[in-house]
């Protein structure tokens, strides 16, 4: 599947909130679909916005391997999200992204962050993030703000893939 790279428009626009009839939608489940097939064909992603596959809405997905211990009540699909709360704690964290390939830097981050979103179905919730998944949460918010992250990042550099 291809990813959207930098330099395309969608991934500089403010995406737009999910309407309400989309929820429980077959429309709303192919975008979905589509946005865990480009995802999963990504080794190296923990996480993708749906800008980056040219779809201009707020949504993002976490997969399930940035999780660790229990999954039980792991939300994979987040939909209109917004930060609700950030820790004044920060730090710097090493950061890329598969719409920004190869490219690597340093971005500060809180290293909690609280979300408030909907999942397919329209039910609104509330989760906690720390360390890598505060992280995702704040990048992935930053797409849908039309942000990137070597906007914000320090020593970028490229670096080749491996095999």
């Amino acid at each position: 599947m291809d990813i959207v790279q930098i330099g395309a428009d969608v991934l500089r626009n403010k995406s737009i909130e999910v309407p309400e009839r989309l929820f429980g939608s077959q429309e709303l489940f192919d975008v979905l679909e589509k946005m865990r097939k480009s995802l999963e064909s990504q080794k190296d992603g923990v996480a993708i916005a749906a800008p980056q596959v040219g779809i201009p809405y707020r949504i993002f997905l976490v997969s399930p391997k940035s999780y660790r211990g229990n999954t039980k009540d792991v939300r994979l699909v987040f939909i209109n999200p917004r930060i609700v709360k950030q820790s004044k704690k920060t730090e710097l964290m090493d950061e890329g992204c598969l719409s920004v390939r190869w490219k690597y830097g340093q971005v500060t981050r809180s290293i909690n962050t609280t979300v408030e979103a909907y999942d397919e179905y329209g039910k609104k919730f509330t989760r906690v993030g720390g360390g890598l998944l505060s992280q995702i949460f704040q990048h992935e918010i930053d797409h849908l703000d039309g942000v990137l992250f070597v906007d914000k990042a320090k020593n970028v550099g490229e670096y080749t893939p491996r095999e």
